[in-house]
């Protein structure tokens, strides 16, 4: 059996969704079945967890309004607003 820390919400694009006390927010998304993280800024291609060890970059998100943040490596804490990364946040085309 595995142990989790404390349940909270967290808000994921405009949805509460419940995280664990030490936990990332890569590993809170997918539990609750979010796989799309983000879109690539040129061809606007889907992008989710890959390495899940901070080295590459397809897990970026926003948090608390700070945009390009790795999901695999954010802690989750109580109140967390994350969003998707779409095109207009990184300065491509909308």
């Amino acid at each position: 059996m595995v142990e989790r820390g404390a349940p909270f919400q967290i808000d994921v694009d405009g949805q509460p969704i419940l995280a664990y006390a030490g936990e990332t927010v890569a590993a809170a998304l997918f539990a609750n079945g979010k796989r799309i993280l983000r879109y690539t800024s040129k061809r606007r291609e889907p992008r989710s967890l890959y390495c899940g060890i901070g080295v590459c970059y397809d897990c970026l998100v926003t948090v608390d309004g700070l945009p390009n943040q790795r999901a695999c490596m954010t802690q989750v804490k109580p109140g967390l607003v994350v969003r998707t990364q779409r095109v207009v946040e990184f300065g491509g085309r909308q």
